[in-house]
């Protein structure tokens, strides 16, 4: 394998992010649990086998280890792990590979598969500042910007961090919406109002039309935010009010028949008994 990049590379976990991942790398082989999305990989030993570098685009830290645990790494191998896990345990991970000689990059991606088709994602990067260097080209042919923000696990505490924020703005926007409603509003005026005043977030951009049509065909899923809000609050030693509160709007919204669902369904949980 080059010292300079990874020359050939794989996919574990062809989702929604998954399989954005592989047609903005070119990527040749992708491997799921739902044989149907299977990409010239019958079983997930093909892509670690072949692969240099393998990227790795799974539910949680629990599916993680119990992929690696399973595979057959060899030493001088990189993998890429873009998912939003527990920071504790992609750092373990990390230290783990290591010890196997295998490198290990927690790279999560802050924007969903639809703004990565774009090239419009950042992705944040804990590892070995000098493989993240030897992967940056991967990284580069799907994000607007790539940053190594620390030793492994730090990654994913940035995510959780960023998550943290976009997702009330998500709920703020929703609550927005609701009264707007309740007060005979216009939506689709009152939503180019909020663009226009200093209450402005990008996610209006994202989740406005969503949340006004009720148009939740999943660009992320409502489920998996939820995960990522339990994970904050367990890895925080200070109180999150507002996420305990946004914790339990997505409860509701989960209880109510959209965890599947776009996370712009959280406004279901305001809007419905």
């Amino acid at each position: 394998m080059s010292e300079s990049k990874v020359n050939s590379l794989g996919i574990i976990g062809m989702g929604l992010m998954g399989g954005a991942v592989m047609k903005m790398t070119g990527a040749g082989l992708g491997w799921d649990a739902d044989a149907a999305r299977c990409v010239n990989a019958p079983a997930a030993s093909d892509v670690f086998e072949s692969c240099d570098g393998v990227f790795l685009c799974l539910p949680n830290s629990d599916v993680v280890r119990a992929v690696l645990g399973a595979a057959t790494l060899r030493p001088g191998q990189i993998i890429m792990d873009t998912t939003t896990g527990d920071p504790r345990e992609m750092a373990a991970i990390g230290a783990e590979l290591l010890a196997r000689g295998v490198h290990y990059l927690d790279a999560t991606v802050s924007g969903s598969s639809a703004q990565l088709l774009q090239q419009d994602v950042l992705v944040m990067v804990g590892g070995d500042a000098a493989v993240f260097e030897r992967c940056r080209d991967w990284f580069a042919s799907f994000a607007r910007e790539v940053i190594h923000v620390g030793p492994c696990g730090s990654g994913a505490k940035m995510k959780l961090v960023t998550n943290l924020v976009l997702g009330l703005n998500r709920a703020a926007l929703a609550e927005g919406l609701a009264f707007a409603q309740q007060l005979d509003l216009d939506l689709t005026q009152t939503l180019d109002v909020l663009r226009r005043s200093m209450a402005y977030s990008r996610i209006m951009d994202t989740k406005g039309e969503k949340m006004i049509t009720q148009d939740f065909t999943p660009q992320a899923k409502l489920s998996q935010h939820l995960k990522d809000v339990r994970l904050m609050q367990a890895a925080s030693k200070l109180p999150l009010p507002l996420s305990e509160t946004h914790r339990r709007l997505l409860e509701k919204a989960e209880a109510l028949g959209y965890g599947e669902a776009d996370n712009s369904a959280v406004i279901q949980a305001i809007l419905e008994p």
